[in-house]
Order: C-alpha cells, then structure tokens, then sequence
C-alpha cells in the first residue's frame, strides 16, 4: 500500500467499519439528519465512484464539486479518490462568468453541482468544451433551465456498494483552487502523498507521523473513538475538506452543517457533544459569542476541547471574549496555505503589542524572494517551506516558475506572506505582501491595524485597505463594522486608541463605517472590496 488517501481511507474502514463516521445536520433538533458508518460512508462512495466510471470518466481527468456541504460532498471526494480522478473544489458564489473560467481552467469533464446552482450551471457548462457529464443533487427549482444531468441519487443508485478498484498511487492528484478576493483563482496541484504529510500532518497532528501506510489502520485498531470534529466552513475551502480527512485517519467522527449558522452551531456541540470546531477567524468566532450571551446562554460546551482557526485569525480580544464563556478550551490559531499546508501555530503572546507571532515547524523558513537564502534576524523576507509541498499550480506555468523553486535537492514553496524571524526561531507574520500598502515610503500590513482597530471596545470587525493619496502615494483607511448599539465612533477617536498598538505611519486616516463587513463565505477577507468602499467614501470610486 502507498501514502495514497482512498488507500489510508479504506484500511482505516476495514478496521472499524460500525463506527459513526460522519453526521450531517441541516437544522438542529428538526431531525433532518444524516448519519454513517464507516461502512456505509465506503460503499455509498463506491456506488458513486462506480457510476463515474461507467458514465466515461478516467483516472486522471478532474471533477467539480460545485456544492453546498452535505454528505454528497465528502461522498464525492472520496468516490474520485478511489477511481483516480482528480476532485476539483468550486467556490458556490461564483457567478457565470468567473465558472466558466474555472470550468476552463480545471479542465473539468464531469461536474457534482447543487441543484439551487442550476441557472448558473446551465449557463456556463456550454461554454466549457471538455465537461460532458453532470449530476445533480437536490430537487430543480421551478423555473430554471433544463439540464442533462443525473439525480444524485440515480447516479448512486446505479453503481455497485464493492470496491472492485485498480491500483491507485502515492503520485494521484489533489487539486485545491485557491484565490478569487484578489485575482483569478489557481488550481493548486498535490501529490496525495505529501498532501498526506504536509496537509494531514502524516495521520496525527498530535504526535509523530506514520512511518508506514499500514500503520494508520494498526493506530486507528489501537485506539478507542469518542473525538468528533466540526469543520464550520465550507467544505469548498481546502481546509474544512483537509479537517475531515484528518479526523476519518484517526478513525473519528465528523459532523458538519449545511450552512454556518451560529446558534445552531453551538446546538449542535452540545446534542453531538462536540470535540473540536474548526472555524476563520473573528467573522466566525464573534457570532458564537453574540449568541452564548443571547439566545444560546447556558448551552453545555462541556465537550468542546478545542476551537481551531486558519485562513484567518482570531484576535485576541475576542479569543478572551471566548474564553472568558467557554474557560477550559484551547484555542489555536493555525497557520497554513492552500500552497503549503501547515506552517505552524500562534504563539500565547501573539496580538496587538507584538504582532502575529508563530512557532513554525521544521520545514519552514523565512528567505530573501530572490536569492532564496534566509534572511538575517529581523530582516524581512518571506515564508517558504521545503519538503512536501505541490507540484505547481494547473494550467499556470508562469505563476508556477514564480512560487516553486528547487533549492538543495528538495522543493520548496515561496508563500506570499512577509515575515521576520528572531533569534529564538519565532516568526513575525507582517502580511501578505500583495495587500501591503506603501504610505509615504513605509509599509503597512493590514492584518496588523486590523489587530488593532478590533481592540477597541465598539468594533465588530475591521479591514484595512490603502486609498491613492496625493501627498502620501496611499493611506491607511480603516472599514469598520460597529458592535449592535455602539455609539458612532469618529476617526479621531480610532487613531487615538490604535496610536498605543501600532506606529504613527500605520495608523488610519481615512474610517468607512459599514453595516456589514464583506467576507468570503469561509471568513476569509475580501480587500478588494474593502479598497472599493474606501476609494468610493474617499471621492475616488
């Protein structure tokens, strides 16, 4: 057997097929519930993966999951995995224009869409030439299109329960598409063996990795159950979908929810007694908190060991607000990418005074982006790793040249964020270098102010954005969403409490304050719009 995922999957199935494997809830305390076995999750996708191959696709070729999170999500996942073809995620609020181009670009020959996507899917699958199959899931709304595709549940229907697979391979790809808040999206291309390290921290992200396929099943055979994860996010984002394969090789359960929705998430750890919650940042946390004041005061998060965040912090303002409701839980603040997997975690002081401070592992570094070597203590550069990491980007040679290098015999991932390190190994994160914004010759990293703005006692959530300026090339503009019942802050008011956390420079001239603070569906900041809103108050939209 080899680091293959269907591979590691099934020998984890054989070992424990009775155990719950994955619960889906849509609305809690409804009954509208899905719960499988190992067993069950097993053969569903075999009987889904069987009907691809029979409908033509092969090993090798992609399929789009233009879905909301269900069980025919990780289905799907898993039904490619153990045919050989290559799963594709798709961001669910892309409009035509921008699926065309990643059905294009991901060279999709079969597409699982949700059936409320119809009028976007019928719109663009005929201006993409090499996708030729379609399955839908969920009941047409009346009055869209017709479209040729197959109700999920025929497809499934249709297929045998039995493996009855070839040999698969440590080298069979993973694509994770990654961007679209600030360029077109890329196809992040893995090896299943080193997304297996890089991405699932080798099978356990608590201790050593394995040294073996085999011994992945003989842990999960050792060990007891009794851990559910809880990926919140969208199973469309690389790390909710990365979050349930960590959890199926120790042999746990995961639950997941249709849509986030606060109050039905801190129902849902309490009926399932949740173990773990992975969330984005503030924009995720921040509800959560509203809500165990609210409606959902006195909930038992007796269960909860651990609220876990990347792609987005959690600041610490709000991590004490959390913590302050929920006292024994860890809260963790990851880093990774979709390029590197994971890099490390936050340190305890991390925050406003001394910014985003991160205990890295081994295999990264901060270097110099042209000479690759690394950089002095305190000097920038940026973060890069070495190791397992992707082969390049789909369809994008350019861009692969730019961000993969080989350098003393491995290969190595240059990331986009800037960073310092200290003479003790820790990293400085200061941003990430696309969304720096030069102020009369100094740079200033959002994430930094954004820290720092959240701070203050009536701020719900923050961007920063550079606006041109005359005099100063851009300043620092501040897009604030108040807390319910604030009073109206002024901009004099914001640069006095930011002047303690931050350098004069860095502080906002320019405050927008919005009813809602724009962000992807997983928490993730939109800085092109938080640019537009502040170009547009600023007279230069």
């Amino acid at each position: 057997m080899e680091y293959n995922l269907a591979d590691l999957f099934e020998s984890v199935v054989d070992v424990v097929p009775d155990r719950e494997a994955l619960v889906y809830v849509d609305h809690p305390g409804t009954g509208s519930e899905r719960r499988l076995t190992y067993a069950e999750l097993d053969a569903a996708a075999n009987r889904l993966a069987h009907h691809l191959v029979d409908s033509g696709i092969r090993p090798g070729e992609q399929l789009g999951l233009h879905l909301y999170n269900g069980v025919e999500y990780l289905q799907t996942v898993l039904a490619c995995l153990k045919a050989r073809i290559v799963p594709v995620n798709i961001n669910y609020r892309y409009v035509e224009e921008e699926l065309i181009y990643l059905y294009r670009d991901a060279d999709l020959a079969a597409l699982v869409f949700d059936a409320e996507f119809t009028e976007r899917v019928a719109a663009a699958a005929p201006r993409t030439d090499k996708l030729r199959h379609l399955v839908r899931v969920g009941t047409v709304p009346a009055g869209a299109p017709e479209l040729d595709a197959v109700p999920f549940a025929r497809a499934e229907a249709s297929g045998s329960p039995e493996r009855g697979f070839g040999p698969r391979s440590a080298d069979d790809l993973f694509i994770i598409y990654t961007g679209g808040t600030t360029g077109m999206p890329k196809g992040v291309m893995w090896r299943q063996e080193d997304l297996f390290f890089a991405g699932l921290f080798g099978g356990d992200p608590a201790g050593e990795p394995v040294s073996r396929p085999e011994e992945l099943a003989e842990k999960v055979a050792a060990g007891g159950s009794g851990i559910t994860f809880f990926p919140t996010p969208p199973l469309m984002h690389g790390t909710s979908t990365l979050t349930s394969f960590i959890a199926f090789n120790y042999g746990q359960r995961v639950v997941i929810h249709r849509k986030y929705a606060p109050e039905e998430v801190l129902r849902t750890i309490e009926k399932e007694r949740v173990s773990s919650v992975s969330l984005v940042g503030d924009a995720m946390l921040r509800p959560l908190i509203d809500a165990l004041n609210g409606p959902c005061k006195g909930t038992d998060m007796s269960s909860l060991f651990s609220v876990s965040s990347s792609g987005a912090i959690m600041s610490e303002t709000v991590r004490a607000e959390f913590q302050a409701l929920v006292p024994n839980v860890l809260l963790l603040n990851n880093f990774g990418s979709s390029e590197s997997g994971s890099n490390g975690k936050a340190t305890d002081d991390s925050g406003p005074e001394k910014g985003f401070r991160l205990e890295v592992n081994a295999r990264t570094r901060v270097v110099d982006p042209v000479t690759y070597e690394p950089v002095a203590v305190g000097e920038p550069g940026r973060l890069a790793q070495r190791g397992h990491v992707p082969l390049g980007y789909y369809n994008d040679e350019k861009k692969t040249a730019e961000t993969f290098f080989q350098k003393g015999g491995e290969r190595w991932v240059l990331l986009g964020d800037m960073a310092t390190v200290d003479e003790a190994g820790i990293v400085t994160v200061l941003g990430r270098g696309s969304q720096c914004i030069n102020s009369g010759g100094e740079k200033v990293y959002p994430e930094e102010v954004e820290q720092a703005l959240k701070s203050h006692p009536d701020v719900y959530d923050a961007l920063v954005a550079g606006v041109p300026d005359e005099k100063w090339g851009n300043h620092v503009a501040a897009v604030v969403q108040l807390r319910a019942g604030a009073a109206q802050l002024t901009l004099e008011a914001i640069q006095t409490h930011c002047r303690t956390h931050v350098a004069g420079y860095k502080i906002p001239r320019q405050l927008v304050v919005t009813d809602h603070i724009q962000r992807s569906p997983s928490g993730k900041a939109d800085y092109r719009w938080a640019k537009a809103v502040a170009a547009e108050a600023d007279g230069r939209g």
